[in-house]
């Protein structure tokens, strides 16, 4: 954790060295995606190019909890660096007639498990790797069969580590039995850290590693909006964030009369007394995220708190705002500083006051310095290019074990 807490800027500086750095900041570069994120192919020569079958529980359709823009990231880079995908998605195919269509990868669709084994055990059989995904009906029966019936790689992709653990230790069904997990050649995870020894040690998994949420940098990028809030955050009610919001978030609201402030998300109770000065509203769909990141000074992340106690869990949230270069103010929590470095390119808020002082003290250059440097990091290591890629060396190394062995 960071020692060095966040002090304003002591000694003005010249306006020319201003005004220089604030060109620097502001181009019409930085407000648009980078252009090694357009129409890039990225194959290379010797790699192997893999055929991937991944079950999921949605890739065309848009989930409000970001499995769907994860899986859509995923097929398009992996298509980009050269791979065969395929997406199993469950539902009729005359109801998604009407849905835009991928612009690379194969979507086809199975009503349940007959249909599942009867039309897709052929490409399911010859592949050389195959996912199957959390949140997804009959996922362990699915589970079971593809490890019985693949030939190549397998792995079990889990959005929500934290919950599968629970119930695994409250011995519940879930997305995944520890019976099916040493099964799986590999156990892929939103969250990382310490988590991850335990699916080793105590579950028996060959091989567990972090596939991280990570940001679209096509879909997630400054705009010059106008700032109508000065703090949002973006999040449906949870009795688990609740304290940490009204700490570093509704307090500073009641204090400030003349901050803005903006909450979005649903499920909170109607008896809630809000300040007057926070404006209310539902969640945010992914396609208008860009305009309400851009639209507030900053923005705050909070993290359950059994998230934060057993292993690294970034949200897609959090890098998307990092992404659009606003400032991100949150707790600190376990692993925090190997995505962001704290203080200069997240701000860590214990309470009201250093809320406060960051909302009233810190200046728009240096909020913009901030916002600038978070959005390099995300560029350089958080969007789903970065995650293809990882994935892709993770079944590499599976394959090469697997045919030395």
């Amino acid at each position: 954790m960071s020692t060095r807490r966040f002090q304003p800027d002591m000694q003005p500086r010249k306006m020319t060295e201003i005004l220089e750095l604030n060109s620097r900041i502001d181009t019409e570069t930085l407000l648009t995606p980078p252009r090694s994120l357009l129409g890039r192919n990225l194959t290379q020569p010797g790699r192997p190019q893999l055929k991937i079958v991944i079950l999921g529980p949605s890739l065309t359709s848009s989930l409000g909890n970001g499995a769907a823009a994860t899986y859509r990231g995923l097929v398009r880079e992996l298509c980009a660096r050269g791979h065969d995908v395929l997406f199993l998605e469950r539902g009729e195919r005359a109801a998604r007639r009407d849905w835009p269509k991928l612009p690379c990868g194969r979507v086809e669709y199975y009503g349940g498990l007959t249909e599942l084994k009867d039309r897709h055990a052929a490409a399911v059989c010859a592949a050389d790797f195959v996912v199957v995904g959390s949140h997804m009906r009959d996922a362990i029966e699915i589970g079971e069969w593809v490890t019985r019936v693949a030939q190549g790689a397998t792995a079990f992709y889990d959005l929500d580590s934290v919950g599968t653990v629970a119930k695994l230790n409250q011995g519940k069904a879930g997305y995944i039995s520890t019976a099916l997990i040493p099964r799986y050649q590999m156990y892929l995870s939103f969250t990382g850290g310490p988590l991850l020894n335990r699916f080793e040690t105590e579950f028996g998994s060959p091989m567990a590693r972090p596939l991280y949420s990570a940001v679209d940098a096509k879909l997630f990028f400054p705009e010059n909006l106008e700032h109508k809030w000065d703090l949002g955050y973006l999040g449906a009610y949870s009795s688990e964030r609740q304290p940490a919001l009204e700490r570093l978030f509704l307090e500073p609201a009641r204090r400030w009369n003349e901050g803005r402030f903006v909450v979005a998300g649903s499920q909170y109770p109607r008896s809630m007394r809000w300040p007057k000065n926070v404006k209310r509203g539902p969640l945010v769909p992914p396609a208008k995220r860009r305009a309400f990141y851009n639209s507030q000074r900053f923005a705050l992340r909070i993290l359950p708190s059994s998230a934060n106690s057993i292993g690294f869990s970034p949200s897609a949230r959090l890098f998307e705002a990092a992404a659009c270069g606003t400032p991100v103010i949150t707790e600190f929590w376990p692993g925090l500083d190997t995505f962001f470095t704290p203080d200069e390119e997240i701000l860590i808020s214990h309470s009201a006051d250093e809320t406060m002082i960051y909302l009233e003290e810190i200046s728009e250059l240096e909020r913009r310095r901030l916002g600038y440097r978070a959005r390099e990091r995300v560029l350089a290591k958080h969007t789903t290019r970065h995650r293809a890629a990882e994935l892709e060396s993770y079944v590499l190394e599976v394959l090469k074990v697997s045919m030395a062995s």
